[in-house]
């Protein structure tokens, strides 16, 4: 008998076509907590479970979010989005999607996570993850043809939470050093 195990990557909410880069530094595989900004400046949120299975930070993650919100969660609705992916969308829409069985409906959802200055939710959401999950990385990824002023957006709401390390997701694009470009 062999058996093989795997995890698979859940689908991202928005399609993000990163940038190239020469860096060969590689994203972690657990406890990660990446914001996507997606061409059009919606941004999405996601934090992974870690590396410890049992502890189910996404779970916890959700339950902290409804108390800020006044947002009641079921243990149904807290252990399904244990399992889901990537989101976009402001909280009080959260029941809705949760309950959709259709995965079209719940992608048409997805309309960015607020970042507004008069209910900035993504700070919450990164507030409330570093409290959940105080080993978890934090990235970002950008689409390539996202405006500059998005991006900085995010990092500056990084910054206001005191996360001043955090990742910039690229593709990897090798560079090869011939002998006649090296300087004489």
């Amino acid at each position: 008998f062999f058996m093989l195990t795997a995890q698979f990557r859940p689908q991202e909410a928005a399609p993000i076509t990163t940038p190239s880069s020469v860096s060969e530094k590689q994203t972690p595989d657990n406890d990660v907590m990446t914001i996507y900004v997606a061409k059009d400046g919606k941004v999405f949120f996601n934090i992974d479970n870690g590396k410890d299975t049992t502890t189910h930070y996404r779970s916890k993650l959700l339950q902290k979010m409804g108390e800020q919100y006044k947002i009641q969660f079921t243990p149904q609705e807290i252990a399904k989005f244990g399992t889901m992916s990537s989101f976009g969308m402001p909280i009080k829409d959260f029941k809705a999607w949760l309950a959709q069985s259709d995965s079209k409906a719940r992608d048409k959802m997805q309309i960015g996570v607020p970042t507004d200055s008069l209910d900035n939710q993504l700070a919450w959401w990164v507030r409330m993850a570093r409290l959940t999950n105080l080993q978890a990385e934090v990235a970002i990824k950008g689409d390539q043809e996202a405006k500059y002023t998005d991006v900085k957006k995010v990092m500056d709401l990084l910054q206001d939470n005191k996360v001043n390390k955090f990742n910039l997701i690229t593709n990897l694009s090798k560079e090869e050093v011939k002998l006649k470009d090296l300087p004489k």
